[in-house]
């Protein structure tokens, strides 16, 4: 990729930004399984203890005693087993932060943290469509006008996501108004079923208290999460070698510093990171750190690296 992946009314080029052949060999395939299912992989019935009665097989050597049907036994003199059906849902979803602190972009960047997330967030959409897996979008903050996208699959899915994303603004502030992410995160976690893929793309900056609980939370009842910490390269090496003055993008705060505070803003920033990266990991969620001045493609392979 080469040059910015912004047009000058600061509009997303996601469908230029990238080389879309470059992802034909990538495939989305959780290494994690849901109650043994692969997610991302297939939509299947596993045969077992579920919700929805399934019929009857006939019983073989190692089947779970609990299942036999002693009724049939009776009537027809063989023994048979009853299989209940869990369906495991197959779809990805992804979900980007809009909010204001994604809108930032150094001088070194090609475009935004939200311009960036939006490219690899589109290659992935991609390539899950590729796959026959059906993929959902939904944004946290952003225009008020952007709907995100419902989950399904095939090529109109994908225009419709790209769409929203080259259409999308970095608005909101999530620090001062928490419901930005409470309802973006539990709709997702209500239309989520058992064994669906969640990536969600996010700076992690100037979010609510316990937000990192609220994330992690994606990652229950069966679902496979990632979360990708999307940086620009002024975040991540402070560069400033001068009193300079900073205001955040979220959460009202302004602060005067100089090349002295470089040594205690980059701690700060590794122990946010080790935090975040601790806590998803604990809870068997996967956890990306990359910065705005990296090619996006690598990003893409990063993500569907971590997800095997």
């Amino acid at each position: 990729m080469a040059g910015r992946i912004t047009a000058e009314d600061g509009r997303v080029r996601v469908r230029e930004a990238l080389d879309w052949g470059s992802l034909g060999p990538l495939r989305l395939r959780s290494r994690a399984a849901a109650e043994g299912t692969y997610a991302g992989a297939h939509r299947s019935a596993r045969k077992g203890a579920g919700i929805e009665f399934g019929g009857h097989r006939e019983y073989v050597p190692g089947d779970d005693l609990r299942w036999l049907d002693r009724h049939s036994l009776l009537r027809h003199d063989r023994l048979l087993v009853r299989q209940f059906e869990t369906e495991t849902d197959r779809a990805v979803r992804l979900v980007v932060d809009a909010t204001k602190s994604m809108g930032y972009r150094g001088k070194r960047a090609p475009g935004s943290k939200l311009a960036w997330s939006a490219v690899v967030a589109a290659a992935l959409a991609r390539v899950a469509i590729s796959s026959g897996d059906p993929v959902g979008l939904t944004f946290i903050g952003g225009r008020h006008d952007a709907r995100g996208a419902p989950v399904a699959g095939g090529r109109e899915s994908l225009e419709r996501i790209l769409d929203e994303l080259e259409g999308q603004r970095a608005e909101g502030d999530a620090f001062a108004d928490a419901r930005l992410l409470e309802q973006s995160l539990a709709h997702v976690a209500r239309t989520s079923r058992r064994g669906s893929m969640i990536v969600l793309f996010s700076d992690l900056l100037d979010l609510p208290d316990r937000s990192v609980d609220a994330v992690a939370a994606l990652g229950a009842r069966g679902r496979v999460l990632c979360v990708v910490q999307v940086l620009d390269r002024d975040e991540v090496e402070f560069p400033f070698d001068e009193s300079v003055r900073l205001k955040s993008l979220e959460g009202d705060v302004v602060v005067e510093t100089d090349a002295e505070a470089r040594v205690h803003y980059l701690a700060r920033l590794a122990e946010l990171e080790h935090a975040w990266r601790s806590a998803l990991v604990a809870r068997g969620a996967r956890f990306v750190s990359l910065d705005t001045s990296s090619d996006p493609g690598r990003g893409v392979r990063r993500v569907v690296e971590a997800m095997r």
